[in-house]
């Protein structure tokens, strides 16, 4: 038999730690037995692809491609594989491997994985070359990509479009915990920064029954709010309004990812409500110490991501309900990725950026 062959993949990557993006050319693994191979139709533009790109979240291994909300279209599959078939369309989001027998692994959170941690979708480094040629995980900003058969997500046809492709991490990053928690249909959200991530909050829990209210310094995004399921929506810059929500909510979906007092937000929650906090904040969320928790119990919860069985239930849920992202779609030129990773750490997008990968890599 002849040897397998790897795949020569086209890509767009950081050349170095200014992000700057460049044409590249990566290798993929030989379809292995497990494999899947898919063609990618759409890759998504998330704000922990420019942390990373940028060396922001520690040194990376350059030339780096990014990206974890992938779309795309299965070319291959190896012999042992029974969750796709050729043809059909498939997803990735943001891990590719996990140990598979820790604890956490085992009741589906191998986003939490123990035994060695999950292996990102793409700047997981000092892995073995047979399977990640080069040592660490290249992502979606690339015209192929091959994943074990665990990690991939079946994505009803008529999800593949552009507008799903956020869904892979903006969608189960509010999902998860929304199930996690238990939240209920009549229950009250609060969702703080409509953004990517917060866009999605409101059409997830609009979908789910809650009555969501959304928290924005923006006045423009107030009909916006409206128009995606939102119930109520407040200026939180307006003392008054912020004053009139006092103590009416049972949750609240905080997604501001920079240093901020979350002590005027906690307010917000009803006697033993709970704070989940998705934006990574360095330092300076609780200025006045633990003592707003303490006298009202309230929790303050993390979350991250989704585990695989808990995304492919959100591509499900979000199927039936017909939930899609706002997006803006661009070329997969460099040119055309740099000016939008600009744009996004400026706040200049409703509401993420999709790559048109297959069409223009």
């Amino acid at each position: 038999t002849e040897a397998p062959v790897m795949i020569a993949t086209k890509c767009l990557a950081c050349k170095d730690a200014t992000g700057a993006m460049i044409k590249h050319t990566i290798q993929r693994r030989a379809v292995g037995s497990k494999d899947v191979h898919i063609k990618v139709s759409y890759s998504g533009i998330c704000h922990s692809d420019i942390h990373t790109g940028r060396g922001e979240w520690g040194p990376q291994q350059y030339p780096l491609c990014v990206g974890h909300e992938i779309l795309g279209k299965v070319v291959a599959v190896g012999d042992s594989v029974t969750k796709v078939k050729v043809g059909d369309t498939a997803g990735v989001g943001c891990m590719v491997g996990s140990c598979r027998t820790c604890p956490e692994c085992k009741e589906g959170d191998e986003q939490y994985c123990s035994g060695g941690g999950m292996v990102g979708t793409y700047g997981s480094k000092g892995l073995p070359e047979e399977l990640y040629p080069g040592g660490q995980t290249h992502g979606g900003y690339s015209s192929d990509i091959v994943v074990d058969q665990d990690f991939v997500l079946n994505v009803p046809d008529k999800m593949n479009v552009a507008a799903a492709a956020p869904l892979l991490c903006a969608g189960i990053t509010c999902y998860e915990p929304f199930v996690k928690h238990g939240m209920k249909a009549g229950e009250n959200l609060g969702v703080v920064g409509l953004g990517g991530l917060g866009h999605m909050a409101v059409k997830i829990g609009k979908a789910m029954g809650l009555n969501v209210t959304v928290f924005t310094r923006d006045p423009k995004k107030v009909e916006m709010a409206k128009a995606m399921g939102a119930t109520n929506v407040v200026i939180s810059s307006d003392k008054e309004a912020m004053g009139a929500a006092a103590k009416s909510l049972h949750y609240i979906y905080n997604c501001i990812a920079f240093d901020h007092d979350v002590d005027m937000y906690l307010n917000l929650l009803r006697n033993q409500g709970t704070m989940i906090m998705i934006g990574g904040v360095p330092k300076g969320a609780m200025p006045g110490g633990s003592f707003a928790l303490i006298g009202r119990g309230l929790k303050l919860a993390g979350s991250l991501i989704g585990g695989i069985k808990q995304t492919q239930d959100m591509i499900d849920f979000c199927a039936k309900h017909d939930i899609l992202c706002d997006i803006e779609l661009i070329p997969a030129t460099p040119e055309a990725v740099d000016k939008a990773w600009d744009r996004a750490v400026a706040s200049d997008v409703k509401f993420r950026f999709v790559i048109d990968t297959a069409a223009t890599i």
